[in-house]
Order: structure tokens, then sequence, then C-alpha cells
């Protein structure tokens, strides 16, 4: 079975080379597609540095300006055969090697996707991830439409397999792509399994930056909500 990482990266130079070579480690793993979304600093440059050092193959997928994270995961799910996809965000660093551990379930059909459920501190640096105010709407918002408690709704860290994506029609757009996934593969009937993990990524913590990203990515979520209710992914859909 055909295992393929697809990680959308945008301004990731400062992680990726990291993110990179320990992904590069997880056995069974075939192959590396890196889709640039619209970098304006050497992310480009960096995948290409690795790839001289790279143990598997590695696609580099450039677009042109950035599209989003959904738009991105499609881009790259566009140029692979595989049947499991490793859903990796690009600044996770040497903790991206964790991953491994979601690829079991799917691996074994015990599950049709996994979910990492961070433990301990999130922040790559030590630094605070916020309030949990986008999470817990996040929470909410599945547990309304499905029936079905999650805790980790928005970690993009996720193996998935390829008839799950086929089923929802590919990832949604923007930072709703997470809540969307989990939403369409509960409505389906699909086994989702959330498994603790020791990783880490970059904290906004509580800055402006911070209060930027999060306010975005609470909009995208709640219109990922909506647009699950509109498809009919819901309990009241008959479906």
């Amino acid at each position: 079975m055909k295992v393929a990482a697809l990680i959308p990266a945008y301004n990731e130079e400062e992680y990726l080379v990291q993110t990179l070579a320990a992904v590069d480690s997880i056995p069974g793993l075939d192959q590396i597609v890196v889709i640039n979304d619209g970098s304006t600093d050497g992310t480009h440059r960096a995948v290409l540095d690795y790839l001289p050092r790279a143990a598997k193959t590695i696609r580099l997928v450039d677009l042109p300006e950035n599209q989003g994270k959904g738009s991105a995961l499609n881009a790259g799910l566009a140029c692979t055969d595989a049947q499991v996809y490793l859903l990796l965000d690009a600044d996770l660093g040497g903790s991206a090697c964790q991953a491994a551990a979601l690829l079991d379930p799917v691996l074994r059909a015990e599950a049709h996707m996994t979910v990492a459920r961070f433990t301990g501190e999130q922040g790559a640096s030590g630094g605070k991830m916020g309030f949990g105010l986008v999470r817990l709407v996040a929470v909410w918002g599945v547990r309304l439409l499905t029936g079905r408690k999650v805790t980790s709704p928005l970690s993009g860290q996720r193996a998935v397999c390829r008839e799950v994506v086929q089923r929802l029609g590919g990832f949604a757009g923007g930072f709703g792509v997470e809540v969307s996934l989990t939403v369409g593969a509960l409505h389906h009937g699909f086994t989702v399994v959330e498994v603790p993990l020791p990783l880490k990524h970059r904290a906004y913590g509580r800055t402006l930056r911070g209060f930027l990203h999060r306010g975005r990515q609470l909009v995208h979520v709640l219109a990922a909500l909506g647009q699950c209710w509109t498809r009919g992914w819901h309990r009241w859909s008959g479906a």
C-alpha cells in the first residue's frame, strides 16, 4: 500500500528542513510531496537544498500564489497515486517523526483516519498557543453536526485513506480543511481515531499576530461548519 506525506508550506524556511528530515525517517512512507503555497521566503530553496540527502522520493509543487491550506493539499493530492495520505504541517520540526504512530492504525485497517492529539506543551519554543476559543468552537460544531465528541478537530496532523478524501470530494479550502474532514468522515460512517502524540509546532502566542491568525482561523472554521451543514453533513439530513 503506497503512503505519501502531503506537507503544505507557506513561508516555512525556518522549520522546513528539520521537518523534512524527520518525515524522511518515518518507516513505511514511500513519497513526500511538499506544496510550496506561494511562499515569498526561502521555502523553495530549503526543499531543493534538502533533496541531495533525502532517503525517500520528494516532490516539490510550487503554486504561483498563496491559495490556502486546503487548495495546497488538493494540489499535492493531484501529484500522487497513494492509497494513504499522511497530512503534516511544515513547522513540526524534529517532532514530525512522531507522526509514524498515525499510520499504524490506518495500515492495519483499524481506522479510516487518525488525528494527532497534541500532548504536553505544543509550542516548539515553549510559547503559549492562545486561549483555545477556536478549538472550542470547532469541538462544539463537530458535536452539533455529528453527535460525536472529539478533542482535536483542528489538528492538521492526520493519516487518512484515499477512500475518505474521494468520498468527501477532496479537501475543503482555507483553515477549515480539518473541521470539514472530521465532520465529513464521521457523517459518512468512517472510523476516526485520535492518537495522543508529543508533537510541537510554532506558537503564535498571545500577540497581535497570534490574535489575527486565530481570528482568520475562526472565520474559516465557522464557514467550514456552515458548508458542512449545506452539504447535508449533519444528523438531521436523513442521509
